[in-house]
């Protein structure tokens, strides 16, 4: 919330605490990877011919991150998300949309177990979603705050320190914190509940503390302050609660707080905060990840945190497959499919597929010719 940097663009300064400025003046930038990683398994979609498609065939590599790029109305979406990731989803799940138009599925399907479509829609539309609950860390703090022996003397189980059921939960509010007041001919109105003063509990919930802190003061935590709070005791219950944080930290969203209502989350904010689901999955089996465009939103400086959460996630043994536009994850990328050459009816082409090195030399890929600077 601070003015970090004002200045005229042709005189920017140095070592400033700007990352935007330190992006644009080369001292912070996302690297090119040394090499790409090499690939022998894959899924190859045959004869797709949904909306502008050609009736191509595109092989999808598997354990890599590949990109699918192209201008708009290249068939990008159409083969990724209608014809790649429904096929397969009914594939592996037997049921699920009807794919577009397509001849079959070969390679290593038996490779996978499943297909993630990773959206920037909401994680939740009740008010009482947050991220603390999506990850299932909420669960565990509750715990933690029902061990206490204020919490055992007064029988308070896990279930009253939520704000989802009753029992420890203000029943003004219903746990919202809030009294929403419909208006006839007006918008509604949203008033903080007057009885738990936005606080969600009952006083007596809210005397329960553990180091001084009640389960209010957690949830009105940033993720950065929550794992450094249950840092300092070592506790089981305490490492379980970190373990479930970490990821939200490592996909760059340490700065939000832990009962941050979902709806009040950017789609970009929303789209990290399911990658971070993922990235803290104990048993996983081999997944491929579809990510439409996932930079939309995003600054320099987390699309970096992004390609990281990237390469954990194909660290793990998964599969990353992500259409965009921005050049610095296109750089990045192991494999590159590149739709067009045009949008509409001159796209829905296969113009050329590669490491990034072999787009740049392709004389009819548009993508080709920008990413010749980026390398």
């Amino acid at each position: 919330g601070e003015v970090v940097y004002q200045g005229d663009l042709s005189k920017l300064e140095k070592a400033t605490k700007s990352y935007t400025v330190r992006y644009l003046t080369g001292e912070e930038k996302i690297e090119t990877p040394a090499h790409r990683r090499k690939w022998n398994n894959y899924i190859k979609v045959e004869g797709a011919a949904h909306n502008n498609l050609k009736g191509i065939d595109v092989i999808f590599p598997l354990h890599i991150m590949t990109v699918v790029t192209g201008v708009s109305g290249s068939g990008k979406s159409s083969l990724v998300r209608d014809v790649f990731f429904k096929s397969l989803s009914r594939f592996y799940e037997e049921d699920g949309e009807q794919p577009g138009i397509f001849n079959r599925l070969s390679g290593d399907m038996h490779l996978v177990k499943h297909i993630e479509f990773v959206d920037q829609n909401p994680i939740g539309k009740s008010s009482r979603s947050n991220p603390a609950t999506y990850l299932k860390a909420f669960d565990e703090i509750r715990k933690l705050y029902a061990e206490q022996q204020a919490a055992k003397q007064m029988g308070f189980t896990p279930a009253y320190f939520s704000f989802n059921v009753e029992g420890g939960r203000c029943e003004e509010c219903k746990g919202d914190g809030t009294i929403t007041v419909e208006m006839q001919f007006m918008a509604d109105i949203t008033l903080t509940c007057e009885s738990c003063h936005g606080k969600r509990f009952k006083q007596d919930i809210l005397e329960i503390e553990y180091r001084g802190k009640n389960i209010n003061d957690v949830l009105e935590m940033t993720i950065n302050q929550a794992i450094e709070f249950f840092s300092e005791q070592q506790g089981s219950t305490e490492k379980k609660i970190i373990k479930r944080l970490k990821p939200l930290q490592d996909v760059g969203l340490g700065y939000i707080k832990l009962g941050q209502a979902s709806s009040t989350l950017s789609g970009g904010e929303n789209q990290r905060v399911k990658l971070a689901y993922f990235l803290s999955n104990e048993k996983q089996e081999p997944t491929i990840f579809v990510f439409d465009e996932p930079t939309t939103g995003l600054h320099f400086h987390d699309i970096k945190t992004l390609l990281k959460a990237f390469d954990s996630l194909i660290e793990k043994g998964h599969t990353v497959v992500i259409i965009e536009h921005n050049m610095d994850v296109i750089k990045c990328a192991d494999y590159v499919i590149d739709m067009g050459p045009e949008g509409g009816d001159k796209g829905g082409f296969l113009v050329c597929a590669g490491t990034p090195e072999e787009i740049a030399s392709c004389e009819k890929s548009y993508t080709g010719k920008y990413l010749k600077d980026k390398l």
